[in-house]
């Protein structure tokens, strides 16, 4: 995804504030190596690639006064209550250094388990993203979580995960092993047949005495 910026040579609140007014959103890249530069972009294209997943977890292409650059999104800021993007940060990645990067979880086939189908299961998805290691080149856009086979009281963990060619869990994640999704029945359902399991057992008595 391509991300067009200009280089910003003036700082400041009153700059920011200046440059918000005539519809641009000040921002700055960064690395641990080289000085970070101050840039300003388009408010409305921003704004818009804000609302695309890919934007938020994939490498972009930052085309700044004519050079290009890989960088990630690493943080933005938005207006308390304005649809309004008030600064953003991208961060700079070589092709031969891992990312750390939060990625998008895609859940699958839940209906066709037979945890839904068959038993009445709710699947809860716990988590909604996972904090992966790999190089830029391998960095997916999101991971699929397939729940055909997830069984009623189970869950479904992060290192239950079949993760991309060289793509691995960073290592807090790793050693939590936190539950992404699980599946349960609802508390209405599973009171409504216990109730009916009683009700039930007179019947079988009366037919066995006659």
């Amino acid at each position: 995804m391509k991300v067009v910026a200009f280089e910003r040579s003036v700082q400041g609140t009153g700059a920011s504030r200046r440059l918000r007014n005539s519809g641009k959103t000040p921002g700055i890249v960064y690395d641990s190596k080289d000085p970070a530069m101050v840039i300003e972009l388009d408010h409305n294209a921003l704004f818009h690639a804000l609302r695309k997943e890919a934007f938020h977890s994939s490498i972009l292409d930052l085309e700044v006064s004519g050079k290009t650059q890989k960088v990630l999104l690493r943080d933005y800021q938005m207006h308390p209550f304005k649809p309004l993007v008030l600064h953003i940060d991208f961060q700079r990645v070589s092709a031969t250094e891992k990312v750390h990067m939060r990625v998008p979880l895609h859940f699958t086939n839940a209906d066709t388990s037979a945890a839904v189908k068959l038993q009445g299961a709710v699947v809860s998805h716990i988590l909604n993203e996972l904090e992966v290691s790999c190089l830029p080149a391998d960095l997916p856009e999101f991971i699929e979580i397939d729940l055909s086979n997830i069984e009623v009281g189970h869950s479904i963990h992060a290192k239950d995960v079949t993760l991309p060619k060289g793509v691995s869990l960073v290592l807090h994640v790793e050693q939590e092993n936190p539950v992404i999704a699980n599946a349960r029945i609802p508390a209405v359902k599973a009171a409504e047949t216990e109730e009916a399991a009683p009700a039930a057992a007179p019947a079988a008595d009366a037919k066995d005495k006659a």
